[in-house]
């Protein structure tokens, strides 16, 4: 079936033909902090279907976004750096969306590195430059600051500047802006 377009000739329209489907700026926010296997973004997107999330890898795959590795039984995917230049984008939706995410519901999924960007923030706040791990519960992450900008990856740096640990509702409260984070 072919894909949707908006027809506009305008910058914004384009970005929102390749991206602006539902789930999949979320799967490029699970990719945004290292490759992934399908059962690992099965897991962190509650609420997707297998074809939904099998048809939004293969749209951003086929749009040069993301990188499907097949070693085998193994198999993970990766975003291209294409792909990497949508984290500002989500960065930019992350800074908007945090203030408005309200009260938490019974009802609302939520992973600990959903928090990833907002965090960010605050880590780089709190230090200049550096590398950072964070420990939220049992989910491990971290960030490297630098003149460049602030990025988040899965697990522990090797040899951080700093390690933190937070339990979620420490680290909510720091990434919605009602606490600080103390280094």
């Amino acid at each position: 079936m072919p894909r949707r377009s908006y027809d506009h000739y305008c910058g914004v329209s384009r970005a929102l033909d390749l991206v602006g489907d539902r789930w999949t700026l979320l799967v490029v926010r699970e990719l945004c902090a290292g490759p992934r296997r399908y059962s690992d973004l099965f897991a962190d997107l509650p609420g997707i279907s297998t074809d939904m999330l099998a048809t939004r890898l293969k749209d951003l795959e086929r749009e040069g976004l993301i990188v499907h590795h097949r070693n085998g039984m193994r198999s993970s995917y990766e975003l291209t750096e294409d792909g990497l230049g949508l984290r500002p984008v989500l960065d930019a939706l992350s800074v908007w969306g945090m203030p408005r995410l309200g009260e938490r519901n019974p009802t609302d999924a939520v992973r600990a590195h959903w928090l990833a960007l907002p965090l960010g923030h605050a880590v780089a706040e709190a230090i200049p430059a550096g590398t950072v791990t964070v420990h939220i519960g049992e989910t491990v992450l971290h960030y490297v600051i630098s003149a460049d900008g602030v990025t988040h990856h899965d697990g522990a740096a090797a040899s951080p500047d700093h390690e933190v640990r937070l339990d979620l509702a420490e680290a909510t409260a720091i990434a919605t802006g009602s606490s600080r984070l103390q280094i």
